[in-house]
């Protein structure tokens, strides 16, 4: 039987209450101050939307964590920095802006790889770095934590950053802050800002008022691209959007669904996309990603002549390993960065503008029916009490038990591979690195989500792999009295690297999963082998919402999921 074991959970804690913002100082002569910059700069994140904000605090960034206290801005300590970046990255990507607060390269660092991850995603993470004060530098000493130069954490993170700054002098720190935090939500892509710490309650020199520039279409080049794009619609015979994440990341669901409604056109989506419309809607095709997909969805859409691809990235990921066959002469390819319609390109137009022009443009457009659903996906699971569990039949017993309250959170590998076949109920209810791939980022990543949304109850797909990675974040999410769903393939090493060359070097230790709340003193642990033990384990997990639930699901080694099934079947034939 599943067992299940609780020990004394500690109790939720209390919120915080909601203090007034900061005020602004006085001067000696008791007429007002200017506003500081550790100030302004909380002031600007809370007009933005932040209330919350993830980190680990440092000597060279205590300053500013003293200010963020008296803030309403709640502050969530996590175990690593990294995983303070994956947990504002699965924030943001719920929210719609999150931040990481650090100290000075021993953190900023260590955050390195979750940015990247937040970059190349455009996840849109503000990154606060502590830094050494000014007034220290004289003479050039060697600074504990310093790297070669003082500047050279800023240079790493400009790589990975659409916007950085050093907040070093008063005179262009407030018209800096507004310009890093401006583009990470014009360009929904992390920035990077250092502060020193002796500049945390610097006064600018000068009244200060926020900056904000509007970026606007070309008319020209919007108009044009729209009657292109409805020539184009218009003319074909089978017409398919393919939604990705950038419609998660601008808010255009509600667009989207408007175009596809009103010319009854069908919507596949990437697997970085997952869940942009409900997957329930009629007009739902399923996830394209090429030869990893199933193959009804994969042939409605690359049989079309006309694909309207909107936010979707191309990455080998959503092209199933670069399975995909979808001709650029059948595109109108739309996102934040670039518009072509078939082989012509369009300088200077929004994705927003270009998705709700075309929502609103009059032309006439073929019915075309999507595919019949995929019933088995949606049947009953029926458990086989003694029957060894098989990934196939994990995940159609996680199917199931999915409501309207679940965020899936993928990591990556198998568990999000096999999670393209679920089918989510609401939008934004799926989230994984299905680009970057970072092993690690769903226990982080879903305490993020949960700070965000108190009402969602996080499932968490992770492989034993990634999970020895980040899993000691269930103590930051027992801390918080948060309670998500948590599945370990424990399949004894990296499956899909196995899928792509076996080797002892794709083992890795087993552990006792479902001990982990013994050595947390809270939350739910199951050891899970057959069909029934998980059955009952899930039932159970569901039950208990005080506090995380761990299930050590224990695989065969070589088993892997339908989806990488389907992607060796159809690579083989090619081979």
């Amino acid at each position: 039987m599943a067992t299940g074991k609780k020990t004394t959970s500690r109790k939720k804690s209390v919120p915080k209450p909601t203090k007034p913002p900061l005020v602004k100082g006085r001067s000696a002569n008791g007429k007002t101050a200017s506003q500081t910059i550790g100030g302004y700069l909380i002031e600007r994140l809370q007009a933005h939307g932040l209330r919350d904000l993830f980190g680990i605090p440092g000597d060279y960034v205590l300053n500013f964590y003293g200010m963020l206290e008296e803030s309403p801005i709640n502050v969530v300590g996590c175990t690593r920095e990294d995983c303070a970046g994956y947990a504002a990255d699965g924030y943001a990507r719920v929210h719609g802006l999150g931040a990481a607060c650090i100290t000075y390269c021993v953190g900023g660092l260590s955050l390195v790889n979750a940015v990247a991850g937040a970059y190349a995603e455009k996840s849109p993470v503000i990154v606060i770095s502590g830094a050494p004060g000014m007034s220290e530098r004289e003479h050039d000493p060697l600074l504990h934590h310093r790297v070669r130069d003082f500047s050279t954490q800023r240079e790493v993170f400009e790589k990975i950053t659409v916007a950085s700054a050093a907040l070093e002098d008063p005179l262009t720190a407030f018209r800096e802050i507004d310009r890093c935090l401006e583009a990470a939500v014009r360009f929904k892509r992390p920035v990077y800002l250092e502060l020193p710490r002796d500049r945390v309650d610097t006064q600018s020199l000068f009244p200060h008022e926020p900056v904000k520039e509007i970026f606007r279409s070309n008319p020209d080049a919007l108009r044009e691209s729209i009657d292109e794009a409805a020539e184009m619609i218009s003319g074909c015979k089978k017409p398919v959007i393919l939604a990705g994440v950038e419609v998660h990341r601008f808010g255009l669901r509600e667009k989207v669904l408007e175009f596809a409604e009103r010319h009854q056109i069908p919507i596949a989506a990437t697997l970085l996309g997952k869940s942009v419309v409900s997957e329930r809607h009629p007009l739902y095709v399923g996830v394209y990603e090429g030869a990893m997909g199933r193959e009804t969805v994969q042939t409605f859409v690359e049989e079309s002549d006309c694909v309207i691809l909107l936010g979707t990235f191309m990455s080998d990921i959503n092209l199933g390993i670069n399975t995909a066959r979808l001709d650029a002469g059948n595109c109108i390819y739309a996102t934040s960065e670039k518009l072509r319609i078939r082989h012509h390109h369009f300088l200077d137009v929004r994705l927003d503008d270009f998705v709700k022009k075309l929502a609103k443009a009059g032309f006439k457009v073929p019915k075309r029916k999507p595919p019949k659903p995929d019933k088995s996906r949606d049947a009953k699971f029926v458990p086989e009490p003694d029957a060894p569990l098989k990934v196939s039949r994990l995940f159609a017993r996680i199917n199931e038990m999915l409501e309207d309250d679940m965020v899936v959170v993928a990591d990556v590998g198998d568990s999000l591979f096999a999670s393209a076949d679920l089918t989510i109920h609401k939008h934004t209810e799926f989230v994984s690195p299905a680009y970057y791939t970072s092993m690690g980022f769903a226990i982080p990543a879903a305490l993020g989500v949960q700070v965000a949304r108190k009402k969602a109850r996080p499932l968490v797909l992770v492989g034993d792999g990634a999970f020895q990675m980040t899993c000691l974040e269930l103590s930051t999410s027992l801390r918080h009295g948060f309670n998500p769903i948590v599945v370990v393939l424990n399949n004894k090493g990296y499956t899909t690297e196995r899928f792509l060359a076996d080797g002892p070097f794709n083992d890795v230790r087993e552990w006792d999963y479902h001990r982990l709340p013994d050595l947390l003193g809270g939350g739910w642990g199951f050891e899970v082998h057959t069909e029934g033990e998980l059955d009952q384990a899930l039932r159970a997990a569901v039950e208990h919402d005080n506090a995380f639930s761990l299930l050590n699901v224990h695989l065969d080694p070589h088993d892997v999921s339908p989806a990488l099934s389907r992607l060796a079947k159809r690579l083989s034939k090619k081979i």
